[in-house]
């Protein structure tokens, strides 16, 4: 990417999309994974990022959408992707796009009971493919990733208890669908590919167990970037067929779903200062045209990867607290030491900031941000920031 000084024709706050660097990411992927497997699916999350420029991008490289709800899957088809070029996983998805989903060849992964149930609605004279997920207790798959004394997951069907085996022999029964494929996502803080080694050895030994003959396993998502002391995706690839051949399993294909893997990093968001005040002897407080929301909706990020462009040269102080917009004391971003004195108009960008940022932001107090799309050397709006007219569009009052 650029400089930032390039940026300064864009009107803040916004988000900026470099199209170049998504399509190294999925093109990096699918190469990681063909390296190993004849046959392999790399699912774009669309909960992680729904821009349609970027599901337009993905789809056109191939990639699967990978949607968990009945909304998400509407707006695949929108945005060009097949049925069959679908992943549908969740416990969202609606009777009807679930049915459609199965008939029209789509991948889906049974999340819920009622799912099951609705297989029954199925016709008597067709032949359908499901996937079921299988529950994972990092805690007992590995140990050394989980998060606590009990890393249990709410998702998926436990082989610890009946509920996998009965779902199992629930499908069976119905004789005109077939369990084709296992899905084990699950994601560690950690992502590292032992904790993938192991999650796909249990996912095996279930395999074994049952005498299932399937088509795919589909491994999920929660993978590092394109980021330098990281792994790589060619690293979680070989990790996957490594495991897959030591159970002689390596014929299946493999299905991953990365989101911040694919997107995080082919973002950043740009912000202005639009006000300083001196409020202690050191002490300044810089805001902002941009919050927190914008960048760390999950509010657990303590530091941020930014640049800041100044307008002119200012005397050094020694301690300014950068902050967003809101009226919320918390809404701080980060605290500059003994840095050159933010003044309004120097502005501030912030990289690798495409993962759930503008799924989650809400709508507080300033509205959804225009963003930017960077094609060659020209920049171009892809989405128009919302106005008071676009909130109020589908009210009744």
């Amino acid at each position: 990417m650029e400089q930032i000084d390039s940026l300064s024709q864009l009107q803040t706050p916004c988000f900026v999309l470099y199209l170049d660097e998504l399509e190294r990411s999925v093109k990096g992927f699918q190469d990681a994974l063909n390296a190993n497997f004849k046959d392999c699916i790399v699912g774009y999350s669309v909960k992680t990022n729904s821009l349609p420029k970027c599901m337009k991008l993905a789809c056109e490289m191939g990639v699967y959408a990978e949607v968990v709800s009945y909304d998400e899957y509407e707006l695949a088809l929108l945005c060009g992707f097949e049925k069959n070029h679908i992943v549908y996983n969740g416990p969202m998805k609606s009777k009807e796009t679930f049915l459609d989903a199965i008939q029209h060849g789509a991948v889906v992964n049974i999340e819920t009971k009622r799912e099951l149930e609705w297989l029954n609605e199925l016709s008597s004279e067709g032949s359908f493919n499901v996937g079921l997920r299988l529950n994972i207790n990092i805690s007992k798959v590995s140990p050394e990733d989980a998060d606590g004394d009990n890393d249990n997951s709410r998702f998926g069907y436990s082989d610890e208890t009946d509920e996998f085996a009965d779902a199992i022999s629930y499908i069976k029964q119905l004789g005109n669908v077939r369990l084709a494929g296992l899905h084990i996502h699950r994601t560690a803080h950690s992502r590292s590919v032992c904790f993938y080694k192991r999650s796909i050895e249990y996912a095996c030994r279930v395999i074994k167990k049952y005498g299932l003959e399937l088509d795919y396993i589909d491994v999920g998502g929660g993978y590092f970037g394109i980021f330098p002391n990281k792994p790589t995706y060619q690293q979680y690839s070989d990790a996957f067929y490594e495991v897959m051949s030591t159970y002689g399993l390596q014929y299946m294909r493999v299905i991953v779903e990365p989101g911040n893997a694919l997107v995080a990093s082919c973002f950043i968001f740009l912000s202005e200062v639009i006000d300083v005040k001196h409020v202690e002897e050191e002490l300044w407080f810089a805001t902002t045209d941009g919050s927190r929301n914008d960048v760390d909706p999950f509010f657990k990020k303590s530091s941020y990867l930014s640049e800041i462009l100044y307008k002119t040269e200012s005397p050094v102080v020694k301690e300014q607290i950068v902050s967003g917009c809101t009226c919320l004391e918390y809404d701080r971003m980060f605290t500059l030491h003994d840095k050159p004195l933010l003044e309004v108009g120097d502005r501030i960008c912030y990289h690798n900031v495409g993962a759930y940022t503008m799924c989650l932001s809400p709508m507080f107090i300033r509205y959804i941000p225009n963003i930017y799309v960077k094609e060659g050397d020209s920049y171009s709006l892809t989405r128009e920031l919302w106005t008071a007219k676009e909130c109020i569009i589908k009210n009744i009052f």
